[in-house]
């Protein structure tokens, strides 16, 4: 199911004046690079910001996500004419032969359902040419990141052209074992209008990441920290092996 704040066309509109800062971005850039990726799928490309990003540097993207109002914010940028834009999970690109799979910022966390996390990592897995990487991000759970997300160390006043003043927050409603739900609240000056979404995240241990990749095929080559945020988070790169006849001859 999609949460509110990407499906819901006002919500959706609001995501990216609501958090501007995407320096987060600039690891999976610098990943892209180093790998020499030409054709990069991303997973839950949202309102398409990495997606753009990548055109802009001439590399073929497809962007890929279930919540429809999201993508339509992404179709209406300026250059989004150079993206490949798909309605739906992962399953809906194939076949593809991509260099590289993503999965930026909350993605990996937000699929919460057992049985839809391994559908993504096995249809990821079936969009990548052997040696490919599938490269994604979620947060340390001893870290419990979840206490941070208060209404106090939240709240914002954002000025949102065409819109005006919209008051922002998140506050976490609860925590079941590895799954935190948390809501978030806008509500506009003009109007008084008040909108909320509640979205669940689910905290993965490293071994748990690492088995669930090695069931769908992949190899794990690396876990990275993340740059912007040191001991707050997994970076995993994964890569679709080599089949044994074509694997590329290193000694040469």
């Amino acid at each position: 199911m999609t949460d509110a704040c990407y499906g819901d066309p006002q919500l959706a509109a609001l995501y990216d004046p609501l958090d501007p800062d995407r320096g987060d971005l600039d690891v999976y850039l610098r990943i892209a690079e180093e790998f020499g990726a030409r054709r990069v799928l991303d997973i839950g490309c949202g309102t398409g910001v990495f997606a753009l990003l990548l055109a802009e540097r001439g590399i073929e993207v497809v962007g890929v996500d279930p919540a429809r109002a999201s993508v339509d914010v992404a179709r209406a940028k300026p250059g989004a004419g150079q993206v490949r834009w798909v309605d739906g999970d992962a399953a809906a690109v194939l076949p593809l032969q991509a260099d590289l799979a993503t999965m930026t910022a909350n993605v990996a966390q937000a699929i919460a359902d057992p049985q839809a996390w391994r559908a993504t990592l096995r249809s990821a897995y079936e969009a990548l040419r052997p040696g490919g990487c599938l490269v994604f991000e979620t947060r340390v759970p001893a870290v419990r990141a979840w206490e941070e997300w208060t209404r106090e160390a939240s709240y914002k006043v954002t000025e949102v052209p065409g819109v005006g003043a919209v008051e922002s927050w998140v506050e976490v409603i609860e925590v079941n074992g590895p799954l935190v739900t948390f809501r978030g609240t806008c509500a506009f000056a003009v109007d008084g209008q008040v909108l909320t979404s509640e979205s669940t995240l689910r905290f993965r241990e490293r071994q748990e990441v690492e088995k669930d990749l090695t069931a769908q095929g992949f190899t794990v080559e690396d876990v990275r920290d993340a740059p912007d945020r040191p001991g707050r988070e997994f970076v995993f790169v994964a890569r679709r092996p080599w089949p044994a006849e074509a694997a590329p001859d290193l000694r040469s």
